[in-house]
């Protein structure tokens, strides 16, 4: 007899399974962005962070306490058994003060640093990425020699025209994948008239975090950034795409997936999302 501990144990039940010919359709793990959960997390700390661990939930993308020490956040995190894979960072103070963001993801004992936005005037231009180029490249190369990996993740108004491609393709193709990579929001592709599977076909293991988040059906598409949250529908009741993208994001290298649900409907959907996903083959 021998006895298996841990992540030991689910890939020995997984090997066993896939022998016997009944492995489960769903087997990737998919964590939440704390967004999400935004309204009711600071109303209870403790209670919210039970209820994402009893959806099934595991990995977080985060970075705040919600008015709770750190240290009593950490504690409430290993009590359900949670995990805080990635977080945010200004951009302004990648240049500024890019320690900060290191210490906050060794103090949450995150591996990822990601930047959400771009600060721009009303339309984003080449001399915007190329200032973009010069900072993720500078703070990738201090993240990962302090053992940490940088992502940006785009919000739409990167995907205007430029040359033979766009400004999104400007940034990818000008920045040191050994320093910088991306975070797909599959929203925030699609919104703006762009297509999750083929962004990601084009640039394989440049996405290592993905965002999940469909749209309702008939939502006219923007490329400013900015869209009504209670556009967010269930996943795949949306016009996004979810199955192909999740099929594609395996052979593309995404390591992490995150729900990402900005609606005021989230505590309601967040649960049938998981259950969508947990169905794909």
């Amino acid at each position: 007899m021998f006895k298996i501990f841990g992540g030991t144990r689910k890939r020995f039940l997984l090997l066993a399974a896939a022998f016997l010919g009944i492995l489960p359709a769903f087997t990737q793990e998919i964590g939440v962005q704390l967004y999400t959960f935004r309204n009711q997390l600071p109303e209870n700390v403790p209670g919210m962070l039970e209820k994402i661990r009893n959806m099934g939930i595991r990995e977080l993308e985060g970075g705040d306490t919600y008015g709770v020490p750190v240290d009593e956040f950490k504690a409430l995190l290993a009590k359900n058994d949670l995990r805080v894979v990635s977080v945010g960072a200004d951009f302004n103070k990648l240049s500024e003060n890019p320690q900060a963001s290191v210490d906050l993801a060794k103090t949450f004992g995150a591996e990822y640093v990601v930047v959400f936005w771009i600060p721009h005037q009303e339309v984003f231009t080449i001399d915007d990425a190329k200032k973009a180029v010069e900072v993720f490249n500078t703070a990738g190369k201090f993240f990962k020699e302090n053992g940490l990996s940088f992502c940006y993740h785009a919000h739409g108004y990167e995907f205007g025209s430029y040359g033979k491609g766009t400004l999104f393709d400007y940034i990818v193709q000008n920045t040191n994948p050994e320093y910088v990579n991306f975070e797909m929001d599959v929203f925030w592709v699609k919104h703006p008239g762009q297509d999750p599977v083929k962004l990601l076909k084009k640039y394989p293991n440049r996405f290592p975090l993905m965002h999940l988040k469909d749209r309702k059906i008939g939502t006219p598409g923007t490329q400013n950034g900015h869209a009504d949250v209670e556009t967010n529908v269930v996943l795949g009741t949306g016009d996004v795409g979810i199955a192909a993208i999740m099929k594609a994001a395996k052979k593309a290298g995404v390591k992490h997936y995150f729900i990402e649900d900005e609606s005021s409907r989230s505590m309601e959907q967040v649960p049938k999302s998981l259950a969508y996903l947990r169905s794909l083959k």
